[in-house]
């Protein structure tokens, strides 16, 4: 370093201003009275130039961010796997460079966070998302059999990319695919994703979304972990299918899709059929069905046959005869009973006529009486009083009529 130039005492003023190197040594000054300080972050960039680290190190959650210097002297204390994505703490002390003008943090130790730490905030963000609901089994949407179109997120030209994409197209060729990249490693992930998944959900030709990355260690799959992706899951009318890492890897976002695969392949084949497999139950339900149908054929023929075979239908002309008999009896039956009713009817209509017989006037004619009427036939003779001296009378006699003339008979008295 070399020796600062002498300074002009006083303030500055318009007429007594400061040099650049005054300004600059007072800055530099200021900021070495603030000392070491532990910070935590994302690298997100790590350059290596002359054996010294020069790279930027990214607020966990905000948009702040600082450059840093590791000289080749602290670099070879430092752990060796140290790369862009990591998540680390370190021991930073602000420096000023006053004949670049520029800021710099120079570190002396920096180490990754501890996998206890990032468990311990994990579980926190975990157990709260819980109590909320997110993680329910009643809220998980159903899976479609067939879907038309399947959105798809994960890194561009990545292997989870090409597995799901030739695994689904093997099971079911004519499967179409919108897929969407985004980062899967670093500080854009979270909101790559994010931004992924409502784009999809929007899409209202997309069925399900599978949302994939291969393999990783903890801290790289510390993305799908986030809360804003988790929430985004959650919010998402459209089906989620986790396929994050391997078997062993759990990242949050499983918790919350509505299926979680095990790899991007598994998530290829739990979310297309397999042509293959559908076609071999087709043939099976077609089977079945005809042995079914078959059968019931079968039994309805053989039942038929027996009842073909009964005496009823074997020789049909025994009904005819049988009832043709029965027709016969009914037939004399009624002739019969008809005969009786009408001798019965008979005789009872003969009574009546003699009946009738012996109470008609003819019949006491008969027996000589006669029937006197005035001429004209009008009136009936009772007494001799209606038969005037000279009157012209008619006198009706059992069989005919002859005339007469009153000769004024006396009436007889009666007795009292």
């Amino acid at each position: 370093m070399t020796d600062a130039p002498a300074f002009v005492s006083g303030p500055p003023t318009v007429d007594n201003p400061w040099p650049v190197g005054e300004l600059a040594q007072k800055v530099r000054a200021y900021i070495a009275r603030l000392g070491t300080a532990w910070v935590e972050g994302e690298i997100t960039q790590w350059g290596v130039s002359g054996g010294n680290v020069y790279g930027k190190l990214k607020d966990l959650t905000g948009d702040a961010t600082i450059s840093f210097t590791i000289w080749s002297s602290v670099k070879a204390k430092l752990p060796a796997d140290l790369k862009q994505g990591d998540r680390v703490i370190a021991l930073i002390k602000p420096d000023y460079w006053v004949r670049g003008g520029s800021l710099t943090m120079q570190v002396f130790e920096m180490r990754h966070v501890g996998l206890g730490d990032l468990l311990e905030r994990l579980e926190r963000l975990r157990a709260q998302l819980a109590s909320e609901g997110l993680f329910d089994a009643g809220r998980k949407k159903t899976l479609p059999f067939l879907p038309g179109v399947v959105g798809l997120i994960t890194g561009k030209d990545s292997d989870a990319e090409k597995d799901v994409l030739r695994n689904a197209q093997l099971r079911w060729p004519s499967v179409r695919f919108t897929v969407v990249h985004a980062a899967v490693q670093g500080d854009r992930t979270a909101r790559e994703v994010v931004a992924a998944i409502q784009r999809l959900d929007a899409d209202p030709e997309v069925e399900v979304i599978i949302v994939a990355r291969g393999g990783g260690d903890f801290q790289n799959l510390l993305g799908f972990s986030d809360e804003a992706v988790v929430r985004a899951a959650a919010a998402s009318a459209t089906p989620i299918v986790s396929a994050i890492g391997h078997e062993a890897d759990s990242p949050l976002l499983d918790l919350v899709a509505d299926l979680r695969a095990s790899t991007p392949t598994d998530a290829a084949k739990r979310v297309v059929p397999d042509v293959t497999e559908e076609l071999n139950r087709v043939d099976q339900a077609r089977t079945r069905i005809r042995s079914r149908v078959s059968g019931l054929v079968s039994v309805e023929v053989d039942r038929l046959g027996q009842i073909r075979s009964r005496p009823a239908l074997s020789t049909p002309g025994w009904i005819i005869d049988s009832r043709s008999e029965e027709l016969t009896r009914f037939v004399a039956r009624g002739e019969e009973l008809v005969t009786r009713v009408l001798e019965r009817e008979t005789n009872t209509l003969r009574e009546l006529s003699g009946h009738l017989r012996a109470l008609s006037p003819q019949r006491t004619l008969d027996r000589g009486y006669a029937i006197v009427q005035d001429a004209v036939g009008r009136g009936i003779v009772r007494a001799a009083s209606d038969a005037p001296d000279g009157a012209s009378l008619t006198v009706t006699l059992a069989e005919g009529t002859i005339g007469a003339l009153s000769t004024g008979a006396s009436v007889p008295p009666r007795d009292r």
